[in-house]
């Protein structure tokens, strides 16, 4: 299986970072395969610039580090999406990206062009927030349903953790962690069914 992670933090080893790890390294453990980290803090990644370009071919014109990841999108049989949560939303880097996704958009829905036609593969969201707010994911979970299904990847649900905020605090909450490996088993249970 080949899994891309798409790290959405701007910070290094981040709570969400180390979460998504453990989805990832979980799933690995009954589907081998491989796995890619997609680091978009540091990326030159520019916002859409709605020119509509890509109407016609399905390719962004602008030319960036972005090209790269519409290549390993394309080759992932899973995406997982791991971003924290700022406003209630997920971060810049990670809704640039996303929102660069407009050409795939172009190419399924105005060019009827899929990406990997006849195969199933499979996205999911690894979100971590420092507060407790009700609705704290909702913004996240539609922006990620609505990207995955650009993709003509089917939409494997949300692995949400509330309340770590410094760096790497989510290593001190072991129910945590094992909530990212149950995740990530059932998950992988999806494969085999």
């Amino acid at each position: 299986m080949n899994i891309l992670v798409v790290l959405g933090s701007p910070r290094k080893n981040g709570n969400s970072e180390i979460a998504a790890q453990q989805v990832a390294e979980t799933i690995l453990e009954t589907h081998p395969g491989s796995v890619e980290y997609l680091r978009l803090s540091g990326q030159k990644i520019s916002p859409c610039i709605a020119c509509g370009g890509c109407s016609e071919t399905g390719q962004c014109v602008i030319k960036d580090d972005m090209g790269a990841g519409y290549q390993s999108l394309d080759d992932a049989d899973l995406v997982i999406l791991a971003a924290p949560i700022y406003f209630y939303g997920l971060s810049a880097q990670a809704k640039a990206f996303i929102d660069r996704c407009q050409a795939r958009w172009s190419r399924k829905y105005l060019l009827k062009k899929q990406i990997r036609p006849g195969e199933t593969r499979r996205g999911c969201l690894v979100c971590t927030a420092a507060t407790q707010g009700k609705k704290l994911f909702d913004g996240a979970i539609l922006v990620a349903k609505s990207f995955f299904d650009t993709l003509d990847i089917e939409y494997g649900g949300e692995l949400l953790i509330r309340g770590v905020d410094e760096k790497g605090a989510i290593l001190g909450h072991s129910e945590k962690l094992q909530q990212a490996k149950e995740f990530a088993r059932h998950l992988a249970q999806t494969y085999d069914s």
